[in-house]
C-alpha cells in the first residue's frame, strides 16, 4: 500500500484497464450504478477535505482528474443560499431533510424536454382526453339515464353505476402500477384501449341496469384504469424540476374532453339517438387511443427487487400515509359536483335541459385551466403549497356560490325560480373547475416527491387503490343526502364542502412532516 507523505497533495488515482480492473475495488463488477455514484460522492467530499478553500475564499483547483470529474458530475448540482438547499428545483430548508424527506432522484438525470419527452405528454394528452373526457361526462349519463332508460331507478341507485365506473378506474392502480414499474406503459395502454373503445361502442345497446352495470361500470373502468396509469406515470419518466407543469398539461386533456363531449352529446342525442351517439363517442376515442399507443413510452430501468405485487408497507411513512387521507377526502367530494351539478339544475327550474348539459362544459373549461396553471406554478412556489391552496379554494367556492344557490329555492315564497340561481351556479362552475382541476393533476407529482421515479407506479397506484374506496362511497352518499333532504340538494353541498376541510388538514400535515410549518418551497 502506497503512502502519502504528510502535507504532499495525492497523484492521480490509476485504475486498471481491461479484465483486470476489478482490482481496483473487489466486486465493483457487481456494484450498481447508483452505489458508484454514492461511493464518488464520499471520495469527492473526502477529496475537498484535502483542498481547503484559499485564504481568498476560492477553492483550491483540482490536480487529479478524478477529482474534477467528481466535483463536475457526480456530485448533485445544488445552490446554497443561507439555510435553503435547492436540488433540482426544490427549496427545501435542509433541517427538513432527513432519511424520509431527501429527494430520491438524486443519482438521476432528467431531459426535461426534448422531442421524445414532449412526445410522451402528447401520448399522454390523448391518453387522458380519451378516459378522463368519459369520466368528466359521466354527469352527463347520469341525467339522461335518469330521464330515459333508468327513469324508474333513484338518483342513488343509478349513482352506483357511476361510483363503481370510477372506483374500478382508480383501485386498478393496485396492480397496473406496479406491472408499468416493472414492464413499462405499451401492454397497458394497448389493453385500455381495447376495453374502453368497446365499452363506449356497447353503451349504445345497452336498456337494463345490469347491462350499464357491466358494459361501463366493469369494462369501462378498466379500461380507464389501463389507460391513466400508465399514462401519467411516464411522464415521471422524462421530467422531475418541470414534472408538475408536463403532467399539468397531460391532465388537461381529460377536461378538453370533459367540454367537448358534453357539447357534442347535447347536439347528437336529439338528432341520431342515444346508440348511434355513442358509436360517434367510441370512434373518437379510438382515434385518440391510436395517437397514445404511438407516443407513449417509459425510459428508466425497473427498480432493483421490484415486483408487481403492491406493498402496503410504505404506509409506515407517515407523510405518505397523510398525503393519501388528504386524496381520499379530496375525490370523495369531487366526483359529487361533477355527477349531481347537472341534475341540480334541472331541479331548480331556472335551468333547462340542454344549458344543463352546457354546466358541465363550463366546468370543464375552468378545470382545463386549472390542470396545467396550478402544475406551473407548482414547480416554483412548490407542489405541496399549490395543492393547500387549491384545496382552500375548492372549499371556498363550493360554500360561497353553490350553498346560497341550493338554498334559495327553500327560502323563496315565489314559485317562480330565483333569479340569482343561474349566474350562481354558473360561476361555480367555473371557478370550482378551475380549483378542482389541479385535484387531479397536482395529485401525481405530490406523491412523486415522496418516492424515487422507479417506485412512483407502485407508490400512485397504492395510492388510489385506497382513494377509490371513497370514489365508490361518495355518489351514492350524495344521492342518499337528496333523498334524505326531500329532493333539495344543500346537503350535498355541505357534504362536498366537509370534503375539502379534511383534504386542506390531511395535506397540511403531510406537508408540515416533510417541510415544517413555515413557508417554504416543498
Amino acid at each position: 500500500m502506497n503512502t502519502t507523505p504528510n502535507g504532499s497533495k495525492p497523484g492521480p488515482i490509476i485504475t486498471p484497464r481491461g479484465s483486470d480492473s476489478t482490482l481496483a475495488y473487489p466486486g465493483a463488477a457487481h456494484l450498481s450504478s447508483t452505489t458508484l455514484d454514492s461511493t464518488a460522492y464520499t471520495l469527492a467530499s473526502d477529496a475537498e477535505k484535502c483542498f481547503p478553500e484559499k485564504t481568498d475564499g476560492t477553492p483550491s483547483s483540482p490536480t487529479s482528474p478524478v477529482e474534477g470529474s467528481f466535483r463536475d458530475e457526480a456530485v448533485p448540482k445544488e445552490e446554497h443560499e443561507g439555510d435553503t438547499l435547492t436540488t433540482y428545483g426544490s427549496n427545501i430548508p435542509t433541517s427538513a431533510f432527513d432519511s424520509h424527506s431527501a429527494r430520491p432522484d438524486e443519482n438521476t438525470t432528467y431531459p426535461e424536454g426534448g422531442l421524445r419527452a414532449w412526445l410522451v405528454v402528447l401520448g399522454s394528452f390523448c391518453a387522458m382526453l380519451a378516459a378522463f373526457g368519459i369520466m368528466n361526462t359521466i354527469g352527463v349519463f347520469q341525467s339522461h339515464l335518469a330521464t330515459h332508460q333508468l327513469s324508474h331507478y333513484s338518483e342513488s341507485t343509478i349513482g352506483w353505476l357511476f361510483s363503481l365506473y370510477v372506483f374500478i378506474s382508480f383501485a386498478g392502480g393496485l396492480l397496473i402500477g406496479p406491472i408499468f414499474d416493472f414492464h413499462g406503459p405499451r401492454l397497458l395502454i394497448f389493453a385500455g384501449s381495447i376495453l374502453l373503445v368497446l365499452s363506449i361502442l356497447l353503451l349504445g345497446n345497452c336498456t337494463q341496469y345490469w347491462h350499464f352495470l357491466l358494459d361501463f361500470s366493469v369494462l369501462g373502468g378498466l379500461g380507464t384504469s389501463l389507460l391513466f396509469t400508465p399514462a401519467i406515470s411516464s411522464i415521471g419518466h422524462f421530467f422531475l424540476a418541470r414534472r408538475g407543469f408536463a403532467t399539468g398539461l397531460a391532465a388537461a386533456g381529460g377536461s378538453v374532453g370533459g367540454i367537448f363531449m358534453p357539447l357534442m352529446l347535447q347536439r347528437l342525442l336529439p338528432q341520431i339517438g342515444w346508440a348511434w351517439s355513442s358509436r360517434v363517442l367510441a370512434l373518437i376515442i379510438l382515434v385518440l387511443t391510436i395517437f397514445a399507443n404511438l407516443l407513449i413510452r417509459s425510459r428508466l430501468p425497473p427498480a432493483p427487487g421490484s415486483s408487481v405485487l403492491p406493498d402496503f408497507r410504505i404506509f409506515r411513512d407517515r407523510a405518505f400515509a397523510l398525503t393519501t387521507a388528504g386524496v381520499f377526502a379530496m375525490e370523495w367530494g369531487l366526483f359529487v359536483p361533477i355527477t349531481y351539478l347537472s341534475s341540480y339544475a334541472l331541479s331548480t327550474g331556472a335551468i333547462d335541459v340542454g344549458f344543463s348539459y352546457t354546466l358541465i362544459a363550463i366546468l370543464n373549461v375552468g378545470s382545463s385551466l386549472g390542470r396545467w396553471l396550478p402544475g406551473l406554478v407548482a414547480d416554483k412556489i412548490g407542489r405541496f403549497n399549490c395543492m393547500f391552496i387549491a384545496l382552500f379554494f375548492c372549499m371556498l367556492t363550493t360554500l360561497c356560490f353553490w350553498l346560497p344557490a341550493s338554498i334559495l329555492p327553500l327560502v323563496s315564497d315565489s314559485s317562480t325560480p330565483s333569479p340569482a340561481i343561474k349566474p350562481l351556479v354558473i360561476v361555480y362552475a367555473l371557478l370550482f373547475g378551475f380549483a378542482s382541476g389541479s385535484n387531479i393533476s397536482l395529485t401525481p407529482v405530490c406523491v412523486g416527491q415522496l418516492c424515487k421515479t422507479e417506485e412512483y407506479g407502485r407508490y400512485y397506484a397504492t395510492c388510489y387503490t385506497i382513494v377509490a374506496f371513497g370514489t365508490l362511497t361518495g355518489i351514492p352518499i350524495a344521492g342518499e343526502l337528496i333523498k334524505a333532504c326531500a329532493g333539495n340538494y344543500w346537503g350535498v353541498v355541505v357534504f362536498t364542502g366537509a370534503c375539502y376541510v379534511l383534504a386542506l388538514a390531511s395535506f397540511a400535515g403531510a406537508r408540515g412532516l416533510k417541510a415544517g410549518m413555515g413557508w417554504v418551497k416543498y
